[in-house]
């Protein structure tokens, strides 16, 4: 797997470019922001690029989504949770930006759907929480994580369709029993494992 991580827009979230090494197939995970920025890393990376997986609707994970939508006419996938969520653009103001209008999805996710891109398979594990139809990606030995978990942190469950029961058994009963060596790449700042994560993350040893 060809794998690139990019650090983008006002909130410094994670946007992920995967693609399969053998076939050039590639997936965009979470267009935050600087649409531009994450084209010219696709070119760079010779992909053709199949799907747009959201992991959440936020508007700090979806800023581009119009704009490499339109550049790469590949189709849009959300949990059917965030499908209606994520239009309403109800927490732009909350995050202090706004964002164009998103395109409606293609596809609608569901708990343990397979997003295949060539060669590469990724499990859908719904992990509602911060959002209603919060997902992260499992596959290849790795986790993208979204917003449910960080290094040694947690999504937020205080704002509109969060909720912290939801997320703390997404957490535990979801993500807690992936295998130790899992690298998980969140949805800002660093890049963890679920063994650290089980052992010193201190929202989850309380």
């Amino acid at each position: 797997m060809n794998l690139k991580s990019l650090v983008v827009g006002p909130l410094a979230s994670n946007c992920y470019i995967a693609g399969d090494e053998s076939t050039r197939e590639g997936v965009i995970i979470d267009p935050a922001d600087e649409a531009k920025v994450i084209l010219r890393s696709v070119e760079e990376l010779g992909l053709n690029i199949r799907s747009i997986i959201l992991t959440h609707g936020h508007p700090d994970h979806i800023a581009a989504l119009k704009e490499v939508k339109e550049a790469t006419g590949a189709e849009i996938a959300v949990h059917t949770g965030d499908a209606e969520y994520y239009k309403q653009g109800a927490l732009a103001l909350a995050f202090g930006f706004s964002c164009p209008t998103p395109p409606p999805p293609d596809k609608l996710l569901n708990d343990g759907d397979s997003i295949d891109i060539g060669d590469l398979h990724f499990k859908v594990i719904h992990t509602p929480g911060h959002t209603p139809g919060g997902i992260c990606l499992f596959g290849h030995g790795v986790l993208f994580s979204g917003d449910t978990l960080f290094n040694y942190g947690i999504g937020r469950y205080d704002l509109p369709g969060g909720d912290y029961a939801q997320l703390m058994n997404s957490l535990q009963a979801r993500l807690m029993v992936l295998p130790d060596e899992t690298i998980v790449y969140p949805g800002h700042g660093p890049r963890t494992t679920i063994g650290a994560e089980r052992r010193s993350n201190p929202f989850l040893n309380i």
